[in-house]
């Protein structure tokens, strides 16, 4: 090796293989630098809310007089690819599209509201949140190296769909609508579930809501 180096060494000057060695350097760094920007975005292509479609019209639908309530899951791999660009069907997850309407009166508390979705084999789907989806939607996806900015840009995108259950319902606020988002009960992949069943409990009365 030493031989090499000598060799090398006797047909450029000392002062210019310093320059080439800080030059290879500097081109390392500049690399570094341009590869972490480029991957500085998010970790998928998140549609914005603001271009989220209406409800369709199919939605199923209840109204308990102040509340109305429409519902839409998202029942395949072309839907949550065209918002996310990403599967959440093989991640074991099925969103759920739910709109509340405030009719009239004073303000409704909608925290205490909970959320039970059950298939045609009464078996329920756990209600998870937001955060918890991403991660099962990563390793689903098979990503695992990735930039920590990119990761909070996507968290930070996804997020924003996550329906707003902390707030009460407003008159002002007339309508808001959002993602509750359910696993699949043994965490398989969701495959065209069948007679899909939201209930609403914490109202004055329990509200179901047969999805399809």
């Amino acid at each position: 090796m030493q031989n090499k180096r000598s060799w090398f060494s006797a047909f450029i000057e000392p002062g210019t293989l310093i320059k080439l060695r800080t030059a290879a350097l500097l081109g390392f760094v500049l690399f570094v630098l341009l590869f972490s920007a480029s991957c500085s975005g998010s970790l998928f292509k998140v549609k914005p809310v603001s271009k989220l479609p209406a409800m369709p019209a199919s939605a199923a639908s209840a109204n308990v007089g102040s509340l109305s309530f429409r519902a839409s899951p998202l029942l395949t791999d072309e839907e949550t690819q065209e918002l996310f660009e990403s599967n959440l069907q093989l991640a074991g997850l099925l969103p759920v599209r739910l709109e509340i309407v405030h009719n009239s009166g004073d303000a409704v508390e909608i925290r205490k509201l909970k959320f039970r979705l059950q298939d045609g084999a009464d078996i329920t789907w756990k209600l998870i949140s937001a955060k918890q989806a991403i991660s099962r939607i990563l390793k689903a996806n098979g990503v695992f190296a990735y930039n920590p900015n990119s990761r909070n840009t996507f968290e930070k995108e996804f997020r924003a769909y996550e329906f707003n259950l902390k707030d009460p319902v407003t008159h002002a606020e007339a309508k808001r609508q959002g993602l509750l988002i359910f696993l699949s009960p043994k965490k398989d992949p969701v495959s065209s579930p069948k007679n899909l069943t939201l209930t609403i409990e914490g109202l004055a009365q329990p509200v179901s809501i047969r999805l399809n």
